[in-house]
């Protein structure tokens, strides 16, 4: 029988389903082209001390800021994630990030999230060919191998009451402990799924961040399981919607 307790924190999110494949750049995918304006230029990372392993694996070579182009992550389109709450006047959502390993951060930066308007996008014209990290100007671990989606509609719950935000944890810890017999192990927490909305899937204790307005952000994407991020890290990215603008941040973990 569901703990009450544990049932009352269901949220919906959208399971992803990478599969690889050859998704073009009007498709929701992992890794895949995206609907990027001609006029726009491609975002390079600017991050110092960013570097990547030698092909012995043992060795590193530094990079230096502003060569290597950022890489294509996620892009997913209105029709296809009805779940997921986009801005008004938008319909594609786009995220890229840096495939090298940097100083400040264990695992890839994520330095660039886009809300788009696709007939706006290809009225004004679309990118023709996507600038790519050469060999040795990346960690192929951070690099989605390029895959459709098969987004499904699902209930989430968090893998845990220790990945709860911290006020939540002080007010159901006792009661999940109470209920569960002293612990928790949800069988429908989706913590192993590249995912939009729902619960992040952390595998280190909840760091939720908050925005300089001082909300608690919400959960808006998870990249995991489908990528080797670190020792089977993840990406989780965080929005307000409370703030005009709707601010976003991200978190890194892995085990």
């Amino acid at each position: 029988m569901r703990i009450p307790e544990y049932a009352a924190l269901a949220r919906a999110t959208t399971l992803l389903n990478p599969e690889p494949g050859t998704p073009g750049p009007r498709d929701s995918s992992l890794g895949g082209d995206l609907l990027w304006p001609a006029d726009e230029p491609w975002p390079y990372c600017a991050q110092e001390g960013h570097w990547t392993f030698g092909l012995d694996g043992t060795t590193f070579t530094e990079v230096r800021p502003g060569e290597v182009p950022m890489v294509p992550v996620l892009q997913l389109f209105a029709r296809d994630v009805p779940g997921l709450d986009f801005p008004e006047g938008k319909d594609v959502l786009q995220l890229l990030w840096c495939a090298l390993v940097h100083d400040e951060d264990p695992g890839p930066v994520v330095p660039r999230l886009h809300w788009r308007n696709e007939a706006e996008t290809l009225a004004g014209g679309v990118l023709r060919e996507i600038p790519r990290p050469k060999e040795g100007e990346y960690d192929e671990d951070n690099v989605p191998v390029p895959s459709t989606l098969s987004p499904t509609p699902a209930q989430d719950h968090p893998r845990s009451w220790l990945h709860l935000p911290e006020d939540l944890r002080e007010t159901w810890e006792p009661r999940l402990r109470s209920a569960s017999g002293g612990s928790l192990v949800p069988p429908d927490a989706h913590h192993v799924a590249t995912k939009a909305g729902g619960w992040p899937a952390w595998t280190q204790p909840a760091d939720w961040p908050y925005c300089e307005g001082g909300h608690l952000m919400e959960h808006l994407l998870t990249v995991t399981g489908d990528i080797q991020l670190g020792d089977c890290g993840g990406v989780y990215v965080f929005e307000c919607r409370a703030c005009p603008g709707r601010p976003w941040d991200w978190r890194y973990d892995c085990h």
